[in-house]
Order: structure tokens, then sequence, then C-alpha cells
């Protein structure tokens, strides 16, 4: 199985566990069998490669993901890149082109596309499979997957079918309705659209050279900021005369707000949380280092991270949205493919900072011009260099590093520091990469 995985989203919506590079898919809330937590972007690619071991995965995301989707994937899976935001044809025309050119994938096999988010179970796999193996051998160029509805939703578009069998063509698409005019659709066998579809390999690339002036992956790459903004749903389903639906009955959930977040949710804590007995249908996501008292609640999140603390009623919790849109964003933690990094204090000339490199990682060889730097290690083992001078460091030691010089750091075991940057003008844009010569 060919699957691309379409990883975007924005990080307000959850906030304050997400935040501009942090989206919904990478917030660690599931337990695994052994007790540690996995996000939504780890429980998807497991349930892949659970029904099918052999699965070519590719993520089509934003640069901003990557070291995300590299530090809770591993290095293996694949990822095609999007220089920047052009909506979903583009992102699945370069994820074609990727497949093709750096995959190796042939134009006669059959590709499915889909979120990389939604909460299902290990049958939606099964589905996606049969999806795939449904495409190779159609004689219709796209198999939609339609879910069956659960409620009268007004979130979704809906895929009106010609009958009710497994398989069916489509009759008609219908945009986002009013809950009575859902009913109505859903009276007559319509299935929730949850963007989900799959093809063969060479025809979405046909479609692509049609559109788009591009010679291969890399040509395409390279063009990329000059796309037009459009949807695959608008470029290529509308103007495709035959479409195949296929029904999915299982499990379905787009856990887009705190509210169906809480309600996938398999404990009602993560973190440290109590609850006096007069709390109900309560749920806590805490990321910090201090205990939450519940006391008396009802019906209400709690959610608190170095971004900020969330405490609201579950239905109020959908229009957090235009509040989060007034806040300052510095984004107070992130996982990097290296490890990870929280920001815990902010001074007028300091920012305190506790660094995570995972074993056999390193930071990039760098330097600042306009701020100073100290790395206590308060954890693990490893080495430094510092402008060309190496140095093994343990648990205790102190590394200074002056604006202007070159410094990185390797970790033998997993090792954490607490890093303090000392200036007047500390920002972001102020680092200059070079190559190590080691």
């Amino acid at each position: 199985m060919n699957i691309v995985l379409l990883s975007g989203g924005s990080g307000q919506r959850l906030w304050p566990l997400s935040n501009d590079i942090r989206s919904k898919q990478f917030i660690k809330i599931f337990h695994k069998e052994d007790g540690s937590l996995e996000s939504m972007v780890q429980r998807v690619y497991r349930q892949i490669k659970t029904i099918d071991t052999d699965a070519t995965v590719t993520i089509a995301t934003s640069k901003s993901q990557v070291s995300a989707i590299h530090n809770q994937l591993g290095e293996n899976v694949g990822i095609s890149v999007e220089p920047c935001r052009r909506d979903t044809f583009p992102a699945i025309a370069l994820a074609a082109a990727y497949l093709k050119d750096v995959q190796g994938v042939g134009e006669e096999e059959s590709v499915v596309v889909c979120p990389v988010d939604p909460y299902v179970e290990d049958d939606y796999f099964e589905a996606l499979k049969a999806l795939g193996e449904r495409a190779q051998k159609s004689d219709l160029n796209l198999v939609l997957m339609g879910i069956e509805p659960t409620y009268p939703s007004e979130k979704y578009g809906y895929i009106i079918p010609l009958g009710k069998e497994a398989i069916s063509r489509v009759s008609m698409f219908k945009e986002k309705p009013t809950q009575e005019v859902a009913k109505e659709y859903i009276e007559k066998g319509a299935l929730w659209n949850g963007g989900v579809f799959a093809f063969r390999l060479g025809y979405v690339l046909e479609r692509a050279h049609e559109l788009i002036d591009f010679l291969d992956y890399d040509d395409l790459f390279c063009k990329y900021e000059t796309l037009k903004k459009i949807s695959f749903d608008y470029a290529v389903v509308e103007h495709e005369p035959e479409i195949e639906v296929m029904r999915f009955a299982g499990t379905w959930k787009d856990l887009g707000t705190w509210n169906t977040l809480t309600e996938a949710m398999d404990s009602r804590a993560v973190g440290e949380a109590l609850f006096n007995e007069n709390c109900e249908n309560v749920h806590v996501v805490n990321e910090l280092d201090i205990p939450i008292l519940c006391m008396g609640l009802n019906d209400v999140v709690i959610s608190a991270s170095p971004e900020g603390i969330l405490v609201s009623d579950k239905e109020q919790s959908s229009y957090i949205k235009p509040f989060v849109s007034t806040l300052d964003h510095r984004v107070m933690f992130a996982e990097k493919s290296w490890g990870s990094f929280k920001i815990i204090d902010i001074d007028s000339e300091s920012i305190t900072i506790k660094v995570t490199l995972n074993p056999g990682h390193k930071m990039n060889y760098h330097s600042h011009k306009n701020r100073d730097e100290v790395w206590v290690v308060i954890s693990g083992k490893g080495k430094t260099i510092v402008d060309g001078m190496e140095q093994s460091v343990r648990v205790g030691d102190v590394i200074t590093m002056a604006a202007g010089c070159r410094h990185t750091v390797i970790a033998e075991t997993e090792l954490k520091l607490i890093e303090v940057q000392l200036g007047e003008d500390i920002n972001v844009h102020d680092k200059q990469k070079f190559e190590l010569e080691y």
C-alpha cells in the first residue's frame, strides 16, 4: 500500500498545547499498552504498519513540521516537504512526483491519500487497503471513501452516491449544509466526505502536468511558490465525470476541538491532576511540572503547557480561536529532529531554556552575533565542540560561549541541559549555521 498522509493545520484550536509549529497531530495524549503516551501521528503510523508492514508511508507537510515528524517517527519515514502552503492539489501533485522520482513508485501503482489526524481503529486502515486495491483494478480514475454519518453534521461536506451498495458511483457532492439539509442528505444515503481518495499514480501525475508546467519532482519543488492555491476537489474531483465511493461504517472522529479530543481520551488526565468526588466529565492535559487540582467541576477541560493555561466549558472550547489570535505567539515548547526544548524563564536580557537531546543526536554547529550562552549539563553525557575544540561533558559541567563563538553539543546518552541566553537583543533570527568539520 502506498499512502500519503496530509499533515497541515494551525496551532490555535487546541491551544495551549498546539502552537505555530506544533499542530494537534503531535500532541501526546493517547496511552499505549506499556503506559507511555503517543500522538495522533504516531498512532496512525503504528496502525498503518500493523495492517501492512510493507506500506510506503509519505507525509506531505510544511517545513515547520519536519523536525517534529522526525522526532516522533524517526528518520526513515518519507516526507514530501511543501516549501510554502498552496492547498491540497499542489501538495498532492508534489507528493505524487516525490513518490515517482524519489521513492521509485510505478505510475501503474495505486496511491491512497488521507488526513494524518483522524481518530480511527484498525478497520479504517483495512478499508484504506481495500480502497487502494479497488483503485488499482477499477476502470474509473478516482475511488473515494465515504464515512457513514452518525449525526447530521454541519462541519462536513457530503457525498451523494447513486445507490446504497458497499461501492457505488457518485451522483454529486454537496458543501457543508445546515443541520436540516444534512438530515435530508442522510435519508437519501449520503456519506460524509472525509477527504480520503485513491487513484493510480500516473493519473494524478497526468492531471498535474495538464495544470502545471514542470519536468519532475525537483522542478516542481523549485516552482512551488509560484503555484496557484487550489484544492484537490476543485482541481481534480469536480472535473472527473465518473467516480466511485466506498462506504466505511467504522469509528471515525475528527478531533478538531478540545471537546471532541477529550471524547477520545482513554483517561481523564494526562499529566499530574487530582479530582474530588464532585467532578463530572472533566478532563485535564497537563504538561507542566506542577499539579492541577479540580473540585466541583462539570463538563470542563483544563489544559496547561508552557504556552499558557486553558480552563473552559467543553462546549465553549470550540470558540477559542479568535481569543488565541490576540495572544503573543512566542513558541515556548517544540520538538526538533534532535530532541526538544522548553522555555522556562524570560527576562529583559535573558532567556532560560531546558534542552533535551536524544542519544546520538546533535545541534547544528552555529553562532550568535548578539548574545552569549551558558550550558549547564543536568543529565546524561556527551561532548561539546566550541570553536573547533572538543570536550567531553557530563552532569555538573558548565560550558560558556561568547557572542560570535561557533558551538554545538553531541549527545552520547539522552542529554539534558539548562541553556541561558544573555544579551540585550535576543531573537530566533540571530543564528548562523556552519559546516562541522568533524
